[in-house]
């Protein structure tokens, strides 16, 4: 098995942030890695244009991710994730059968960058918290690079 270098994976999904606030969705991205390091999907938020409140990048790629790939690939996967993975994210990454999850923004820290934005009423739970409710593993590293990821929201929830 490839040794995976978490810091400049987990700056892809960074980086795909950014490109979905530029395309004028929420600044949330996430890639799913395969073991081998090899990027298989890409996905930012899906909430634009239908205000989907379902549509978190995670969600959408483990949606994606579990109807088109082997399950024996996806339990040797890693998801990227700018933000830690809220509950229904960590449910479906649960559902998918990964084994781990790299994240950057925590969602204490992200609760405290949007507030009570009407779209995003964050929910304060570690994905941990809901992974252990589980009968198997998944491996959480983070928060990595918190401030980065935190650096693409800055004024976007002021601002929207």
């Amino acid at each position: 098995m490839t040794e995976l270098d978490h810091a400049a994976l987990l700056r892809l999904a960074i980086e795909e942030s950014r490109k979905a606030r530029a395309a004028g969705n929420h600044p949330f991205a996430c890639i799913l890695v395969g073991p081998d390091g090899t990027v298989l999907m890409t996905q930012h938020n899906a909430f634009m244009p239908d205000h989907d409140m379902t549509g978190h990048a995670e969600r959408v790629l483990m949606t994606r991710a579990s109807t088109t790939l082997p399950h024996e690939l996806l339990k040797d996967c890693t998801i990227y994730t700018s933000a830690e993975p809220c509950a229904m994210c960590a449910g479906a990454i649960y559902w998918t059968g990964l084994k781990r999850v790299v994240f950057g923004l925590t969602e204490r820290a992200l609760k405290e960058i949007t507030g009570n934005h009407p779209e995003n009423p964050t929910l304060d739970l570690p994905c941990e918290v809901v992974f252990a409710a589980g009968q198997r593993k998944v491996e959480v590293i983070g928060p990595m690079l918190e401030d980065e990821a935190a650096a693409v929201h800055e004024g976007f929830w002021s601002a929207s």
